[in-house]
């Protein structure tokens, strides 16, 4: 009884610390993550607490646990739009990218440490994996808005290379106890086999309950809970069968998310909870498993292959997977430099030593070692690097608060404030426009609701309730960057961003030219719009924030409706 009371203080009180720690983290710039692992580490056998965790079967039980629900609420909040332009890269990154980057690694620990090829193998998969939702706490922490076409691609991947990388660690420990399963035949059908039953799981288990969802009506306390034990049935059953139960929760999760209805935003602020929970209970978690006076033993190791990783290997297979898609390099190298390591490579870890095998310990103190390495070396500097190439958007995108409604079917309320120095707070009512289908219904000026009439000027807190048709994906896209256009952006910043002018997608090109560019443009076609001139110089799908530049004069792409670039910003040569 007493050991239960003990436990149930520690783990709470350490849960509360890891909680309260984003608050100094969001203020300083250290990474969250860093610091709940540091926890984790003061309170373990060699820290201030002294408390003794040593079972690994739990660990990574509880590890395959976290991660299950965190990869089903990374599909939760993944919006099927992002894969227009995030789905070649992010396939490819999380595939060809992961091998590429393990097999790179496995061969300069091959070749410079004289390691085995499947003892090197084992370590390079281990530490293949990215922690894309980390990055997106740092961004959001220091109010970035990151360029669609990067964070799509980060998104995707980071969904699906998870599973790759488990993939490679299970089919390397069976190869290192089986040496017919270590033959590159058995190891193709397997990866095809895990992944066919994991689309397959997922797809099937995605549907299933986002029809339980939108048909049973629940207590709405009741929705999420439905949701997660979904997830975990999907991963569960899909493990059982011999797919990948990684791959299986993810889709599972993008189903969910972008076909249910009545309570989606109910079911997502739920897992968005649940997946923090996870984050910052498996840090702390691995955090008391490492022995701090066993990582110098591997330190000389575990610097080399973290400074490989950073500097060659995922830089060599991003510029691999990317470049033929012709993204601009400075995309390239932001994708490249912002692959870190998180949970993912020390629970993988966990495996070897689950499996006996000889090296494991060393492997495991390794890979604590890389992901501590990664987090402080790029962790620190996501947000400065984004600023300085260029790729995060003016202002940063309004917290709307989304109700799900019963009535009428298929519909959100959607209340967002009016921020002081925005667009909106310059307004009135009928200068919104806000896309088809979207209804102001109501403003809320100190605590007194007003109707929405033209002439109403806006002013700074504001609350706008409006009503959003919920199972439109092009709607829902029109929306958000209505959104954004009206209530994020400071005029100096989107002056110094998109330029000095904006012109309607639709303009002729040529006009455009004899005005501002002093004379045609050579490459210019007859009767070509702004827009059609910008989408073939970038000969992929445009995203807010691309730019050409013609002339000395640049051309940025500053909104998007339903594939189709619609405004374009002129920067003009200053100085």
């Amino acid at each position: 009884m007493e050991f239960a009371n003990e436990f149930i203080f520690a783990a709470g009180a350490l849960l509360a610390l890891g909680i309260l720690a984003s608050i100094p983290s969001d203020r300083s710039g250290v990474p969250l993550l860093l610091v709940v692992l540091g926890l984790g580490m003061l309170a373990g056998q060699d820290g201030l607490l002294g408390i003794v965790f040593n079972d690994v079967a739990t660990a990574h039980l509880l590890g395959t646990l976290a991660l299950a629900i965190i990869l089903f609420d990374g599909g939760l909040h993944t919006p099927l739009a992002s894969f227009r332009t995030g789905l070649r890269p992010g396939l490819l990154l999380a595939t060809a990218g992961v091998v590429v980057t393990a097999g790179l690694t496995a061969f300069a620990l091959h070749g410079l440490f004289g390691w085995g090829w499947l003892e090197a193998w084992l370590m390079a998969a281990i530490i293949s994996s990215t922690d894309a939702a980390a990055v997106f706490y740092l961004l959001r922490s220091r109010g970035l808005r990151l360029h669609d076409q990067v964070r799509n691609t980060l998104e995707i991947e980071s969904g699906v290379n998870d599973p790759m990388a488990v993939f490679m660690v299970i089919a390397l420990l069976e190869a290192m106890r089986t040496p017919e399963a270590a033959a590159w035949s058995a190891i193709a059908t397997e990866l095809l086999r895990q992944g066919g039953i994991g689309l397959a799981g997922g797809a099937v288990g995605g549907a299933a309950f986002t029809l339980l969802v939108n048909r049973l009506r629940l207590p709405a306390s009741l929705n999420p809970l439905l949701a997660l034990s979904g997830g975990l049935l999907v991963y569960g059953g899909t493990a059982v069968a011999g797919g990948s139960g990684f791959l299986a929760a993810y889709l599972a999760g993008l189903i969910l998310g972008n076909r249910a209805r009545g309570a989606r935003h109910n079911i997502q602020r739920f897992h968005d909870g649940m997946a923090w929970l996870c984050q910052i209970g498996l840090f702390l978690m691995l955090g008391l498993l490492v022995t701090p006076g066993e990582l110098p033993s591997v330190a000389g190791h575990a610097v080399f292959i973290a400074a490989f990783v950073i500097l060659v290997a995922r830089p060599a297979a991003v510029a691999l997977c990317l470049l033929p898609l012709r993204f601009p390099w400075r995309h390239v190298l932001f994708v490249s430099w912002v692959g870190l390591r998180g949970a993912v490579p020390i629970v993988l870890a966990l495996f070897p030593l689950l499996a006996g095998i000889a090296s494991a310990g060393r492997d495991f103190n390794i890979a604590f070692f890389v992901v501590l390495i990664s987090l402080l070396v790029q962790g620190w500097t996501v947000a400065p690097l984004a600023r300085w190439l260029g790729l995060s958007l003016p202002g940063s995108r309004p917290e709307a608060q989304r109700l799900d409604l019963d009535r009428p079917v298929g519909h959100d309320l959607v209340i967002c404030e009016v921020l002081p120095e925005t667009p909106a707070s310059r307004l009135r009512v009928g200068e919104l426009r806000p896309p088809d289908g979207v209804h102001l219904l109501s403003i809320l000026r100190d605590g007194a609701p007003r109707p929405p009439e033209a002439d109403v000027e806006l002013v700074t807190g504001d609350l706008l309730y409006l009503l959003v048709p919920a199972t439109d994906p092009l709607l829902q896209e029109r929306f958000q960057h209505w959104l954004d256009a009206v209530g994020t952006v400071h005029p100096a910043a989107e002056q110094a961003f998109f330029g000095d002018f904006t012109v309607d997608g639709e303009a002729d090109m040529a006009a455009l030219a004899e005005a501002y560019l002093g004379g045609a443009v050579a490459d210019a076609r007859p009767g070509e719009t702004v827009g059609d001139y910008l989408a073939r110089r970038l000969r992929r799908r445009p995203s807010e924030g691309d730019r050409v530049d013609v002339g000395g004069v640049s051309l940025v792409v500053r909104e998007i409706d339903g594939g189709r670039i619609a405004r374009v910003g002129l920067r003009l040569p200053h100085g």
